[in-house]
């Protein structure tokens, strides 16, 4: 599986801008790819300004289903969606046929009070894809091991798109590679770079790990990275190390795995 991970700045509140910036970006993709991942709030910045959602199928919605189909690929990533009066921090997950699938972060990030805007999800999502089960989540659910348990082996992917600031960047990088290991899978986190509207610096660190934490890319620029996926490794891997045998069996009280 080929991914293209968009590590870019964001135009602080300005949809339109970002849309018209990240079309251009998607468009200079020559490569065939499978994925085209978008960092965390693509078309905002991660804000609290509840007045930017836009119900489904609306502009973003629309913008997102005309660059799957046209580049013959899935493209995901999330913004603001208001649902009735729910308000949540959306992933989209968009396939060129224009089928979707949707992951609401389940995890709220406290220290910027998301939790007394947005409405928390209850599910956790996995999709599959050309041949690959893929769970995406959203940011702040990298800090939770829980939630992210492959206790059955039931993704090959982990995946995170994210605006995860410098200051703390040095987490980021440690639980990406430990969910990696821990889950005998590849993870991915797709994060921003430049400043937002509070003048909180991104550097990025956009990387990819492979199931033993082997890096596989990293970039701390406005760029596109370009990787490629293989699952006949990560399958091999898993019959030598089997350690998902000896997991601890556990549940979950109030949400769904």
């Amino acid at each position: 599986m080929k991914l293209a991970l968009i590590q870019s700045d964001i135009h602080w509140h300005e949809i339109n801008a970002n849309l018209a910036m990240y079309e251009e970006k998607i468009w200079e993709i020559n490569d065939n790819v499978d994925v085209i991942v978008l960092p965390e709030m693509f078309q905002t910045g991660f804000t609290m300004e509840t007045s930017l959602a836009e119900p489904m199928n609306l502009t973003t919605f629309k913008w997102m289903r005309q660059m799957a189909a046209q580049k013959n690929t899935v493209v995901t990533g999330s913004y603001i969606v208001k649902v009735g009066k729910e308000v949540f921090n959306r992933l989209v997950w968009m396939q060129p046929d224009g089928q979707f699938h949707t992951y609401d972060k389940a995890h709220l990030f406290r220290m910027s009070s998301e939790g007394q805007y947005f409405d928390e999800g209850k599910e956790r999502l996995i999709v599959e894809w050309r041949g690959w089960k893929i769970c995406p989540m959203i940011c702040y659910d990298l800090r939770f091991p829980v939630w992210a348990r492959n206790s059955n082996l039931d993704y090959d992917l982990l995946l995170f798109t994210a605006n995860w600031p410098a200051v703390r960047v040095s987490a980021w990088d440690a639980l990406l590679k430990g969910r990696a290991i821990e889950n005998l899978s590849y993870s991915i986190g797709v994060n921003r770079v430049g400043k937002d509207g509070k003048e909180i610096a991104y550097n990025g660190h956009t990387s990819v790990f492979g199931p033993k934490g082997e890096e596989l890319a990293f970039s701390e620029k406005e760029e596109v990275i370009l990787v490629e996926l293989n699952k006949e490794e990560l399958d091999r891997y898993r019959q030598k190390f089997p350690a998902q045998l000896d997991a601890d069996a556990f549940t979950m009280n109030d949400k769904k795995l």
